[in-house]
């Protein structure tokens, strides 16, 4: 698709903001009105926009896509979203270690231990630490108080949850990616520990490295798009939510 507008703006309408384009005032992938809670959200899709050449590039809006996902498919259906995160939270990779006799083990325990003790001391819950594949579930009160903790989070937050915890198959990890100051490269390295320990053991293959970069890209996108929803700063830009 060829470039079709000269100028992308942000305008403020009921209930958030919205971005126009020479004007005009952008939809959903399925027509919804594209409002969003922040105006410094509605600038960073508005500058999706303009960063495009002649030819439109469909894949370079991670963030318009974010704010679909939360419009068309997480408010309509909230309850399955949150069930579907808890589902996260069920069989989450930061649980399940090699057996404590491997090298991995150690590991994993160095990398894997801290933001899993900084959730329980956040949540308040208990993780199951399991060694070997098989699946040994979180107790239910645990899983009740994630569950809360996803249904407390906006339509927005949930979007960038849902692409962070799979992504990442962790719900440890895809809601420390929302907090204010998370390192985003470091959790992701959290999430990717297996894979970039096996890289290191057997040698890097270039397409999977490629694959991991578009990965994390997609990954650091969803992190900043929960933080702009929230009328976070970034980069030096001033927040403008209402």
């Amino acid at each position: 698709m060829r470039r079709f507008w000269k100028e992308a703006t942000v305008a403020d309408v009921a209930g958030g903001w919205q971005v126009m384009l020479d004007g005009r005032a952008l939809e959903t992938q399925a027509g919804s009105a594209q409002i969003v809670p922040t105006r410094i959200l509605a600038e960073a899709l508005a500058g999706e926009w303009a960063a495009q050449g002649d030819t439109v590039n469909p894949d370079s809006f991670p963030l318009r896509d974010l704010a679909d996902l939360a419009i068309d498919v997480i408010a309509p259906d909230r309850a399955g979203a949150v069930a579907k995160l808890r589902g996260y939270g069920e069989t989450d990779t930061l649980c399940y270690r090699a057996e404590p006799d491997e090298r991995l083990h150690a590991h994993q325990l160095e990398v894997w231990e801290p933001p899993l003790c900084a959730a329980e001391a956040r949540w308040q819950v208990r993780f199951e630490r399991i060694s070997g594949v098989m699946h040994r579930p979180q107790s239910e009160a645990t899983l009740a108080r994630l569950e809360q903790v996803l249904a407390a989070q906006d339509n927005f937050t949930l979007a960038a949850l849902t692409t962070l915890s799979s992504l990442a198959a962790s719900l440890v990890v895809g809601l420390a990616a929302i907090e204010p100051g998370a390192d985003e490269a470091a959790l992701w390295a959290a999430a990717e520990l297996e894979e970039i320990w096996q890289a290191e053991l057997w040698g890097k293959e270039a397409e999977a490295e490629m694959r991991r970069a578009r990965r994390f890209a997609a990954f650091r996108s969803a992190g900043q798009f929960a933080k702009l929803a929230r009328g976070a700063v970034l980069n030096g830009s001033q927040s403008s939510q209402p």
